[in-house]
């Protein structure tokens, strides 16, 4: 029995720390799925927290034998044409275009960026700072000094820290997928 499974059987016994582990484990792929198929920043979050909320309060209706991810994805999945027929008006399921299943590769490349922003959360609170405004803002080491009223050298050193704890944290493809956000 897989890891998931082991903790769906605990869920389904009420042990909300199994359900606390399965969020931690797959909120940051249903939401970078969510974002990207649907393209829609109202109402994910809420779509992708009702997922668990389903998986809780239904525990005791639900029969999963192969694949919890898969299944948290399916109620995600109707989550979200939910919310979309409801906001446009849609009535016939056919009138509604809506993303595919995420495939093998897809779910590989959701679980990468769900490792690179779950690692990025353990960063202290302003070395994360730092490296957010320098990578996704792309800000020079002066105006981040500039914007938070710090030393350069403080920059650079917290920077340094970042970047030295991620590659001890994350796998080589999950640096790479992290350095090539960077360059963009």
């Amino acid at each position: 029995m897989n890891e998931d499974l082991k903790l769906w059987e605990r869920i389904k016994a009420g042990d909300t720390l199994a359900l606390k582990m399965l969020h931690e484990r797959y909120y940051y792929q249903l939401y970078f799925y969510a974002q990207k198929s649907f393209h829609n920043e109202e109402g994910i979050d809420e779509a992708v927290s009702d997922c668990f909320i389903k998986l809780w309060t239904k525990r005791s209706e639900i029969s999963i034998i192969r694949s919890v991810k898969s299944y948290l994805f399916l109620i995600l999945r109707n989550n979200l044409i939910d919310i979309h027929r409801k906001k446009k008006g849609i009535t016939h399921l056919e009138d509604l275009k809506y993303a595919d299943f995420p495939d093998e590769e897809t779910l590989v490349d959701l679980d990468q960026f769900a490792k690179l922003y779950q690692a990025l959360e353990k960063l202290p609170e302003q070395r994360r700072r730092i490296l957010e405004l320098a990578v996704f803002e792309s800000l020079s080491y002066a105006q981040i000094a500039e914007k938070l009223q710090i030393s350069i050298n403080t920059v650079k050193t917290q920077i340094g820290r970042a970047y030295r704890f991620l590659k001890e944290e994350l796998d080589p493809k999950t640096i790479q997928l992290f350095l090539m956000i960077r360059t963009k």
